[in-house]
């Protein structure tokens, strides 16, 4: 099996490690197998694939898109190293408000799956950092929603204490004030 599927501390998010298969030339691995994330509760369709480049310092985050076209989120790091956040912001659910975060690397083969109803947000701890991610719906600039990442309520321990960030990101609402549309 070319993976390894580990719930966090919210359940419904799960880091996932997968197996490399190395030699003088470098070095194979799966970043995805449908059977196998389905055979571990991931059964998302993913649709859409994305990849960013930052550098060390910079913060994005907290994302979601709305319904109807809330993304399920499969995050990988191809160079460098980030550490990836996701909070639970699915109103009724027991871990509302709460975050989990892992430390994603190239070196370490790290993925960490992110269901709808959670705001995503990362941050770059090494030099640069090229970042992907899978999604299971197309991006809607009208169905897009966020968090403040300094949320004291939420209280994730970035770090970073000045982040670099984007006008949008520098504005987003507590968690108290946002257009939150998930139910548990």
């Amino acid at each position: 099996m070319p993976f390894q599927f580990r719930k966090l501390e919210i359940p419904d998010v799960v880091l996932i490690r997968a197996k490399k298969f190395g030699d003088l030339r470098g070095f194979f691995m799966e970043t995805y197998k449908k059977f196998e994330f389905a055979a571990n509760g991931i059964e998302d369709q993913f649709i859409q694939d994305n990849y960013s480049h930052s550098n060390q310092g910079v913060l994005r985050g907290l994302h979601f898109q709305k319904p109807p076209v809330a993304q399920a989120k499969l995050v990988m790091v191809f160079s460098g190293k980030v550490f990836d956040v996701a909070v639970d912001i699915r109103k009724g659910s027991p871990t509302f408000g709460k975050w989990v975060g892992a430390t994603l690397s190239a070196e370490g083969a790290g993925m960490l799956y992110i269901p709808p109803g959670f705001a995503h947000g990362f941050c770059v701890v090494s030099e640069t950092a090229d970042f992907t991610y899978k999604v299971s719906a197309e991006y809607s600039p009208e169905n897009e929603g966020g968090i403040a990442w300094n949320d004291p309520v939420i209280g994730i321990e970035w770090p970073v204490t000045a982040p670099k960030l984007s006008d949008r990101d520098k504005n987003m609402p507590l968690l108290q004030n946002a257009d939150i549309p998930f139910r548990y």
